[in-house]
Formats: structure tokens, sequence, C-alpha cells
């Protein structure tokens, strides 16, 4: 193991202050974090979006507590250096400042080290009862899935000038509630320049352009495990998708023809014991 990434670590990490640019990924697992924290990311996700990624669900609104301490306690196992954020859920920190900070305790002690939540100014208070809990916060604005039915699709944000304003009033709002970064998803590469350059807290692109401090992908997107829904922000570094495909091909093929297994894939008893059995002849 190397030196374990940490918050404050991330927040010194203003790639327009000279830092190097943070690299994020989803995990879902312990096989996908131990991957990608060989790989050398900094960051990884365990986000909602295991509902749509991993459950099946059609958005991310059906994910619940129960099923984001489950995989980040997946996550953590693999004792990553990556720091590991977790996502608060829908409906996990829209009641009350106590019930926040309960839900967001249970993702910490399940291995997280920070969470994310979604929303502009009007989740301030539940991010200023978070980091008065110590419980670091990571923001998230522009396209934000769980408002799905609100925004009345997957629809890119902050396209007219007043609406690019709100945005960065509202990553602004943010970093003054103590976040100590900021996902910026679905916006213009114009527009997240822009946030990127009012707020001193690093933003993460997802979908935003270049301007960004660090980058975001999900883990499934970029190595082409799905292609039931592929953002135009994607970049595929693998085709795994089709490669797992042929694969499990060849291994049904091989059961079927009776080419698997071989005998140097089987285990067999010694002279002795096989003969105690009968199974030689004499």
């Amino acid at each position: 193991m190397g030196t374990r990434l940490t918050v404050p670590a991330v927040r010194a990490r203003k790639a327009r202050a000279g830092g190097e640019p943070l690299v994020m990924v989803t995990a879902y697992d312990a096989p996908g974090a131990r991957l990608a924290d060989a790989a050398g990311v900094d960051m990884l996700l365990v986000g909602d979006s295991l509902a749509m990624v991993v459950l099946g669900y059609p958005d991310t609104l059906s994910v619940t507590v129960e099923d984001m301490v489950h995989h980040t306690a997946a996550v953590a196992r693999a004792e990553p250096d990556a720091l590991i954020v977790a996502d608060l859920p829908w409906l996990s920190y829209h009641v009350s400042p106590q019930d926040t900070i309960c839900n967001a305790a249970r993702l910490i002690r399940a291995g997280a080290q920070a969470v994310k939540l979604e929303g502009g100014t009007g989740r301030v208070p539940m991010i200023e009862a978070l980091v008065a809990a110590e419980i670091p916060v990571m923001g998230h604005v522009g396209l934000t899935p769980q408002s799905v039915h609100a925004l009345g699709g997957f629809r890119v944000q902050g396209r007219t000038a007043e609406a690019a304003m709100q945005l960065v009033e509202s990553a602004k709002a943010l970093e003054h509630a103590g976040c100590f970064a900021v996902v910026l998803e679905g916006v213009p590469a114009d527009v997240a320049g822009l946030i990127t350059e009012a707020v001193g807290v690093p933003t993460v692109g997802i979908g935003a352009g270049p301007d960004c401090d660090g980058q975001v992908l999900v883990y499934h997107d970029l190595l082409g495990l799905q292609d039931d829904l592929r953002p135009r922000f994607v970049r595929r570094y693998a085709d795994l998708g089709d490669a797992t495909v042929e694969a499990l091909g060849r291994f049904a093929a091989d059961v079927r023809s009776g080419r698997f297994p071989s005998p140097q894939e089987s285990y067999s008893l010694n002279s002795t014991e096989a003969a105690a059995l009968g199974l030689y002849a004499s």
C-alpha cells in the first residue's frame, strides 16, 4: 500500500493553481476498487449510479441507503489508497439535518471518507450540518440525476447566461458551506470554466469539458461494459463488454463439446485410493 489520499490533499489539488488534475472513477465492489486503485486513480466514487449500472433500475431514484452502505463496505474492503467518496441517495438528505447526519454516518462507518450530495443553495443547511459533524462533503451541481423528473430528463444545464450564473452562485455557496470539492455534471464547457475559476476548491467534471480541476467517469462506461446508455462525453478506453461475451461464448462451446474441463483442469485420486474404490481393474 502507498500513501492514502486524504480530503485535505484533494482540496489542495486545484489544477488552475498548479495542482495535478484529479482522476475519479466509480467503484461498486472490491474487485473494481482494487483494479482502479492499481491504475492510480485519486478517488473512488461509490455512486448512486449503481442503481442503473449494477442493479438494473431505469434511474438513480430507487437505490437506498442500505444499498449504498453495502457497496461502500465492499469497496472499502479493497483497502485502496484512493479516497473513497460515497453518494447520499435520494431522500436521504432532504428531510432534516439530523436524518442527513445519521445517513451520512452510516456511509462513513461502512468505509467512506467523504459523502457526496446533489443540489445548489437549497442544500447549504444540510452541508453545514454535515461539516459541523466533521463529515467531509463533496457537492454536485449542474445535471443532478436525482432531480431527473424536475429537470424533465437527463438534460444539459446552464445553457443560458442566467442559468449559467445561477450555477456559478450555487457552486460558490457550496464552497462557502464547506464542500471540499464540487462535481460539475452536464454543463457547457464554458460554464464549467467560469465555475472552476470562481471557486477555490477543485471541480470535478463529467460532461463538463476540459477546464475542470479533475474528471470522473463511470467505471463500466470507460471500459465498454455496457451499451444501453452511452452519453457523448464518455470516451471508451476498452471494449470489455464484447471481449466478455466472446470469452463466455467460448466457455459455453467448450462445455457443450466436452472440451472443458480437460484432465489438466481436473483432480484425480492416487492409484491406491482409486483401487480401493474399485475404479481400476485388477
